[in-house]
């Protein structure tokens, strides 16, 4: 199958229908094209899996063996995708990966991951609800673990925060390509208008003060309304076309810079002068805009990066407390607005590092602030501190919700006991919590009452007896 046909095959996959042309002519560029028997295992149970499938027609099923037999637990249909995902966690899958039927597959390697998620915004946002998808999967399936339910945290706060930018990048390059065949015509009309090499210095000149800076940026939106009528007035009363007001007053033009145009430049030019300004100035808003998208989509791949330690190797290593916290505020950041949360945090800027693994940090951080934005009511509050106490590091999360009843305390911390509704809770996140840190000689307790909960958490800090 040639690409354009595999393009036009991915395009007309439901799931698929909000994908940019553009992005998936990427993915064909950088996978492969596969077609697979039924019975086929693509991944066996244990074994790391380096591939994301997007599924042209068939079935990927994952069935697993608990004791009693393999038994299948969740599967994807044509226009879904499996296997490795960018921001997974995963290495290796619960159990075989295997197809119920022949099925067709584009195949991409994780290597092309980094480029994807900058190239593929709009896709990449797809793979991250469904990895949101996938974390439910397991939960109803019984096979939730507390890794799975971390990832579905990261997912669903990633999910907002991609959304925004992925979008406002697909909409400015769409509206940047009409600008540019604006500023085209512009430049042709400017260019046969037959000017002085003066006249087009004058022009030059006001262009360039034009788009030193975006008037836009640092006035109200009642002062650039009223900037917009007064440029608009100043076109009408020098018969110039008044709709050129809005692009105008977008742009650092002054009325100075307007009146010496006018003297410089003959009067059946100067709308054409001016619709080229306005061109160029509506462009470079244009590119800023994508620019600033872009640089917020990078920033969260590098918070991603950080919060789940990729790239870094396995195992414990000295670990900064406050990296690790702030991230994983970034992560909850939209479920924190959401509810319209204060969330603040203290962390003195010489705290020494702990000796651990990150990313189970990182999880530890996720389960408790997550908990707690649970426990409290729309515009709530959540304090987050850590300092040295002796020879440890304390990080205590509180919050201002109804507290945790005495009955209740003593068994937070059992293995599948939750306080919450059923199909919002496993049971496992505190017990989790306490078992990881468990394994670099931390701990945690818990104190409570109502309007304030406090869960503490320690750790030994070999750094802190330097001090």
């Amino acid at each position: 199958m040639d690409a354009a046909g595999l393009v036009d095959r991915l395009a007309a996959l439901e799931p698929l229908a909000d994908v940019p042309r553009g992005e998936l002519e990427w993915l064909v560029d950088h996978g492969s094209f596969e077609v697979r028997d039924a019975g086929t295992v693509l991944a066996p149970e244990g074994e790391r899996v380096e591939r994301l499938w997007v599924i042209l027609s068939g079935h990927i099923a994952v069935r697993v063996d608990r004791g009693a037999g393999p038994r299948r637990v969740m599967g994807w249909r044509a226009g879904e995708v499996s296997g490795k995902l960018p921001y997974s966690r995963m290495i290796a899958p619960p159990g075989d990966n295997y197809l119920e039927e022949t099925s067709e597959l584009l195949v991409v390697h994780e290597r092309h991951f980094p480029e994807m998620i900058t190239r593929c915004p709009t896709f990449t946002a797809y793979t991250v609800h469904l990895m949101l998808d996938r974390a439910r999967s397991f939960n109803t399936s019984d096979l939730q673990d507390e890794k799975m339910i971390s990832l579905g945290k990261l997912a669903a706060g990633l999910a907002h925060e991609l959304n925004n930018p992925a979008s406002a990048t697909v909409r400015g390059a769409k509206r940047l390509l009409a600008g540019l065949a604006e500023a085209d015509d512009a430049a042709r009309a400017l260019g046969a208008a037959g000017l002085t090499r003066d006249q087009l210095e004058a022009i030059l000149r006001v262009r360039a003060e034009c788009l030193s800076r975006p008037q836009g940026d640092v006035l109200s939106p009642v002062q650039w309304a009223d900037r917009e009528d007064e440029i608009a007035d100043w076109l009408a009363g020098h018969d110039l076309d008044p709709d050129l007001a809005p692009a105008l007053a977008d742009t650092a033009i002054t009325f100075d810079a307007l009146h010496t145009l006018s003297r410089d430049v003959p009067a059946d030019t100067m709308e054409i002068a001016l619709r080229w300004i306005a061109a160029g100035g509506a462009t470079h808003a244009l590119a800023a805009d994508i620019e600033h998208a872009a640089t917020r989509i990078h920033d969260l791949v590098a918070a991603v990066k950080r919060f789940t330690y990729m790239d870094r190797r396995a195992g414990p290593e000295l670990v900064a407390i406050e990296d690790g916290l702030r991230d994983t505020l970034r992560v909850v950041a939209a479920k924190a607005r959401g509810k319209g949360v204060a969330v603040t945090l203290d962390v003195p800027g010489d705290l020494p590092p702990v000796e651990a693994s990150g990313a189970e940090l990182n999880q530890v951080w996720l389960n408790l602030i997550d908990n707690a934005l649970d426990a409290v009511p729309d515009g709530g509050r959540i304090d987050v501190r850590a300092g040295p106490e002796l020879d440890r590091i304390v990080v205590r999360v509180v919050d201002d919700g109804p507290g945790i009843p005495p009955d209740v305390l003593p068994r937070i911390f059992d293995p599948f006991f939750t306080t919450k509704p059923p199909g919002q809770g496993t049971g496992l996140g505190l017990e989790m919590t306490r078992r990881l840190l468990r394994r670099y000689r931390g701990d945690i307790s818990a104190e409570s009452r109502p309007g304030r909960t406090e869960f503490r958490v320690s750790l030994p800090a070999p750094g802190i007896a330097d001090r």
